[in-house]
């Protein structure tokens, strides 16, 4: 069983930064390799960014990329996601998961966690 618990959300303006972090507990974090999404209201749960389990390699939605990192600490069982230079379309609830494919699909992933709101004004 793996239970995944984000924080980091709020609101910023745009051309603010966020750091969203996501806690791991379960089984063998190494196993999984790890993702996060972001739904905004009305649209689909679109794929963000991943990491390996191994943690050296991670890929990066085109919306995002530049401007967004992910990181894993093997040592404290977290993901995080550092957000920069954001914008009024990352306005959305973002979503940390657990897979043991290395995917952007989400229906790859088998555990998610609740989501936290990310709001960016303009």
């Amino acid at each position: 069983q793996v239970q995944l618990v984000e924080s980091g959300g709020g609101l910023v303006q745009a051309g603010g930064s966020l750091r969203l972090s996501c806690a791991y507990s379960g089984r063998t974090f190494s196993t999984y390799h790890m993702g996060w999404f972001r739904q905004a209201p009305g649209k689909e749960r679109d794929f963000v960014a991943r990491v390996s389990g191994s943690g050296t390699s991670t890929s990066y939605a085109d919306s995002v990329k530049g401007r967004f990192t992910i990181f894993r600490d093997k040592a404290k069982n977290t993901v995080d996601l550092q957000m920069n230079s954001l914008k009024p379309e990352d306005t959305a609830v973002y979503y940390c998961a657990a897979s043991r494919t290395y995917s952007v699909r989400p229906a790859s992933y088998e555990s998610w966690g609740q989501g936290i709101q990310v709001t960016v004004s303009s």
